[in-house]
């Protein structure tokens, strides 16, 4: 499970003319990538993670200001571009694997206190963002990188 966190001051997605969710901040735009191993117990922890993280304003979390969330789903967070110009999407897991899984996440946020709006799985999206900072990061579920297991 992979996630592109971005601190924002608002964000919003639109599918068509409607816009499906949005949140001004301060407040955590997620992009949430799945894989075929992913599971829901990765799913609690990463939502603990994200919520806990202290990136938002004076070192404090989502938790201590009660800061709002965004998740869209975004199976493209698992391209594999190591070989020609054309990205590969087999890392990404399918849609019966890859929906309850995005769904178990933002149901463990909410779960937790967040207040979190969503964009549709698997629609055309248009995210729009202002980044506060700009505060970028990426977190996997399990962990990875050097110095962990």
């Amino acid at each position: 499970m992979r996630a592109v966190v971005q601190r924002v001051s608002s964000a919003s997605v639109t599918v068509g003319d409607r816009t499906v969710g949005a949140i001004d901040g301060p407040g955590l735009l997620v992009l949430l990538g799945i894989t075929h191993d992913d599971t829901e117990a990765y799913a609690q922890r990463l939502a603990e993670r994200i919520w806990n993280q202290r990136i938002m304003a004076d070192e404090r979390s989502c938790a201590d200001l009660g800061a709002p969330l965004l998740v869209v789903s975004q199976f493209t967070l698992y391209a594999d571009t190591r070989k020609g110009r054309r990205p590969g999407w087999s890392a990404a897991a399918p849609r019966p694997v890859s929906e309850p899984l995005v769904d178990a996440f933002v149901a463990a946020l909410r779960g937790l206190g967040a207040r979190v709006e969503t964009g549709v799985f698997g629609a055309d999206m248009q995210v729009a963002l202002v980044n506060d900072g700009p505060v970028t990061l990426v977190l996997d579920q399990p962990p990875v990188g050097p110095g962990i297991p």
